[in-house]
């Protein structure tokens, strides 16, 4: 068995599994889409370890802001940033150094 495994990563993002319920969604097109779902849509269309980027929902990080959502990018874990619905994926994900073929193909600003 082997003692690790590759992935294509190139940055990991945590949001909080309560705090996207609570808000309802409040993301995407249409406005109903969670957090973290959204942000993996901008993703290259692959799943898992095989997607330019990571996003890992956890459970409640006990801070519980009123309608926001925590997110963090894990290179920077001393900021967490506070996303209110409706602001969009593209800036969320940028701001949380989500970069890749998403990024390439003008979805995302660098």
């Amino acid at each position: 068995m082997p003692d690790h495994v590759q992935s294509n990563w190139t940055g990991v993002a945590l949001v909080c599994r309560k705090c996207s319920k609570r808000v309802g969604g409040g993301f995407g097109p249409d406005e109903r889409v969670p957090l973290a779902k959204a942000l993996r849509a901008l993703g290259n269309r692959r799943k898992g370890r095989k997607a330019h980027y990571g996003v890992i929902e956890t459970p409640c990080l006990k801070l519980c802001p009123k309608g926001r959502v925590v997110a963090i990018d894990a290179r920077s874990p001393g900021r967490w940033l506070l996303v209110k619905p409706g602001t969009p994926v593209e800036a969320v994900a940028a701001r949380l150094g989500l970069t890749g073929e998403a990024a390439e193909g003008g979805l995302l600003d660098r």
